[in-house]
Formats: structure tokens, C-alpha cells, sequence
């Protein structure tokens, strides 16, 4: 993509509407704080932020064919996503769109159609607080680990624990430890037909987690691990009518 990747910020746009909490860490909305930092990063082309109230909750056929790289963010609303929807970003993922899923997105439709599991997980926030998370890069040598630090922390977080309901991760980039004790797969990686999806932990909506520098640049580094790249021909083929080699004897 010598153009560079377009991005979809999917944010369901709920807490920002009906939570003052809320708005007073995300005033324009989290979509916008995590659109706001990707524009100026190289390699983006273009960033589009979309929400449910949109027309088509913001996933038309239109806006999915112009989106490499969606990132998905939901948590009260995940049951107002219509199916049709699921279903048309479900195919966009399997012919090559980059998913990158985040924090609650995980009971989010498309996450766990693509996982085929429950997603659940054990979760914590503490006294409205939160609690530290400390942030481990388990694999240095991956493309989403550039250029953070061997851990970086998050002071005021809300806890996700393990069991994390998900199949094996066929990469883990990042865990997570928890002041309370707990720990987490908080950065996972997986391939769909021909798109890849990464699950990251942290974005809980009452915490300023988008405003954190290294929280964005995982996101960042996994729009750029997510986004296509050529194929080299159709994803499966049904009928081969000619062989390749004689089958004559």
C-alpha cells in the first residue's frame, strides 16, 4: 500500500452521550482522541471515525471497501450492532481488512465470531479508581513491539484477569500485571483467511488510557501489523478444472 493505510475508528459513541465522567476524559469522544494521534503518524493515509449512530452504524459497504485497518471499540451497545453489519465486516476481515480490537471490544459480535469462543474474562474496577497495570512485551522481535519499552505502566486502570476465553493466540506481543495481583494476555495476535486481528487490553472509558503515548503506539504498531498486504491470488478456489500436471498415464 504505497498510498498508505485507511483507517476506520469504530467507537460505539455511548458513554460520551450519556456519561459526564466520560466526557471529561474524552470530549470529543474516544474515536476522536485515537484518530487525532493516528493522523499524524507516517504511513497513514487517512483516518475515518465512525460510530452506531451513524447511518448504516457506520459500516456501509462503501466506507468497509475504503478501510484497510478497522479498530473496534464497544461495551454497553454490543448487542444494537446488527447482524448484517457483523456480517459484512466478518467477510471484510476474512478477504484481507485488519482488525484491531480493543479493551471491552472483546464481548464485542465480530470478536467473538471470529474467535468462535465466549471471550469471557474476569474483570475488576476498583473503587472507581482503578488500580496499576504494568505492561510486559513478551516478544521484542515483533513488529507491534517497535519502539516501546521492555514495560511501560498505566496508573489508574480497570482489571481484566485470566481466564481469557479466546483460542491460543498464535503471537503474544504483551501481558499485563495488575496491582491487585491478577495478570493478562493483553496483546494478541491472530490471522483469519487473509486478515489478521490484534487484540489489545488496555481503553477502559473512564480512564485516560488514549491519552497515554505508548498505549496509542501499540495501537498504532498493530494497525500497521493488521494492514493487508498483496495476495497472491484468491483466497480459495472450488473447482480446478485443469490440472496442473497430466494426469494422463
Amino acid at each position: 500500500m504505497a498510498e498508505g493505510i485507511r483507517v476506520t475508528v469504530w467507537n460505539e459513541g455511548v458513554h460520551e452521550k450519556g456519561n459526564a465522567r466520560v466526557r471529561q476524559v474524552y470530549p470529543k469522544g474516544m474515536g476522536w482522541q485515537i484518530a487525532h494521534y493516528l493522523k499524524k503518524q507516517p504511513r497513514i493515509a487517512r483516518v475515518r471515525v465512525a460510530e452506531l449512530s451513524d447511518p448504516e452504524q457506520g459500516l456501509s459497504e462503501a466506507a468497509l471497501k475504503q478501510t484497510d485497518v478497522m479498530t473496534w471499540w464497544g461495551h454497553k451497545a454490543h448487542d444494537k450492532v446488527l447482524d448484517k453489519f457483523v456480517d459484512r465486516v466478518h467477510a471484510r476481515v476474512l478477504d484481507g481488512m485488519g482488525l484491531v480490537v480493543l479493551h471491552s471490544g472483546h464481548y464485542s459480535k465480530i470478536f467473538k465470531r471470529l474467535m468462535g469462543t465466549t471471550c469471557s474474562l474476569k474483570w475488576r474496577e476498583w473503587q472507581d479508581v482503578g488500580e496499576k497495570e504494568r505492561l510486559w512485551v513478551v516478544d521484542p522481535a515483533h513488529p507491534i513491539a517497535e519502539g516501546l519499552p521492555e514495560y511501560f505502566e498505566l496508573p489508574n486502570t480497570e482489571m481484566y484477569g485470566e481466564h481469557f476465553d479466546i483460542p491460543a493466540p498464535e503471537q503474544l506481543v504483551l501481558i499485563s500485571w495488575f496491582q491487585g495481583g491478577e495478570v493478562f494476555r493483553s496483546g494478541c495476535c491472530w490471522h483469519r483467511g487473509k486478515g489478521k486481528i490484534f487484540y489489545f487490553r488496555p481503553g477502559h472509558e473512564t480512564f485516560p488510557i488514549y491519552h497515554n503515548d505508548l498505549a496509542l503506539k501499540v495501537i498504532y504498531n498493530g494497525i500497521r501489523w493488521t494492514a493487508p498486504t498483496p495476495a497472491t491470488g484468491p483466497l480459495r478456489r472450488t473447482n480446478i478444472p485443469v490440472p496442473l500436471e497430466p494426469l494422463d498415464q
